[in-house]
Order: structure tokens, then C-alpha cells, then sequence
């Protein structure tokens, strides 16, 4: 929906230069609009902005949370980076119970954190670059430096505020 607010979790700048990199080269470039992102909320109502802004400030005093990304998660016509933090899953918990009523039917379901990196290609295309990343995948921390909240513009994102966690 054209004006609907993104909540993302900011991947810290170590880990997203090579999470660009991979999906620059492997996401179709007419459709890649975007870089590397961890998603937390695909469409809260515009209307929900200063809320979202105040909350999600709020939020961002605490410490960041860990994570790492534990696996490569086929998405059928793509492949992502599965994502494992009980710290971000708990933050995530908490925003959905304050967002409660505002939340559509993809953002009220369970959540599976990842980073897509190629999407919108032919399963074979998928299961390739897939096979090609599982020989060497090793687990590996990932930062995460804050929230963003952006606006969706069918297709692009306008980035609205970035909340930096400032806890130790």
C-alpha cells in the first residue's frame, strides 16, 4: 500500500556493505530498489507516524541487540539470510503488542527475520546462488545499530528516521 510505514532494524555499516554487495549482484537490478534490510513491520497506516516515531525513540535507548545470521532460507523464487536474535525477536514482540490494531494480516502472522538478498527470479536461479552460499557459509554475529522508519512509495522506500540504540 503506496504511503504505508516500514519499521526496519538497522544492520549495522560492518555487515551492510557485504549484504549490498550480494544483493546488488544477485537481485534483479530492475527491481532492486533497495539495499540489504531486516524488516520488522511491511505496512503500519501512515496515519500511525508519530506514534511510530515516538515509540520506536523510545525503544532505541536500550542496548542493541544480537543477532546472527544462522542460514540461508529458500524463498522459492529467491534466497535470503535467516536471522536468529532472541533480543530482537523479544523487541519486535513488544512493538506488535503496542502496534496491536494497526497491524496487517503480513505483519500479524509469525515473524522470520532474514535479509533478502536475490528475490523474484526462477526457483532454479534460486536454488543455484542457494547451493553456491551454502558451501561456505560459517554463522556469523550480526550488528545492529537502531530502527528505521521509512515510507513505502510503490516500490522505492523514503527514509523518514533512523533511531540509534544508545544503551550499553
Amino acid at each position: 500500500m503506496a504511503g504505508a510505514l516500514i519499521v526496519t532494524a538497522e544492520i549495522g555499516p560492518r555487515d551492510s556493505g557485504w549484504l549490498d554487495q550480494l544483493r546488488r549482484f544477485n537481485y534483479p537490478a530492475e527491481r532492486n530498489y533497495l539495499p540489504a534490510h531486516l524488516t520488522i513491520f511491511h505496512a503500519l497506516p501512515p496515519s500511525a507516524e508519530a506514534e511510530a516515531r515516538s515509540t520506536l525513540s523510545r525503544m532505541a535507548s536500550r542496548p542493541p541487540p544480537r543477532a546472527s545470521i544462522e542460514g540461508l532460507m529458500d524463498l522459492g523464487g529467491g534466497v535470503a539470510f535467516r536471522l536468529v536474535s532472541p533480543d530482537l525477536d523479544r523487541i519486535r514482540d513488544e512493538l506488535a503488542e503496542h502496534f496491536h490494531g494497526l497491524l496487517g494480516a503480513q505483519d500479524s502472522g509469525g515473524w522470520r527475520p532474514h535479509i533478502t538478498i536475490q528475490n523474484k527470479v526462477s526457483p532454479k536461479e534460486a536454488r543455484a546462488l542457494k547451493t553456491r552460499l551454502d558451501r561456505h557459509f560459517q554463522p556469523r554475529p550480526l550488528a545492529i545499530g537502531g530502527f528505521g522508519l521509512h515510507r513505502y512509495l510503490d516500490g522505492p522506500w523514503e527514509k523518514l528516521a533512523i533511531f540509534a540504540f544508545r544503551g550499553r
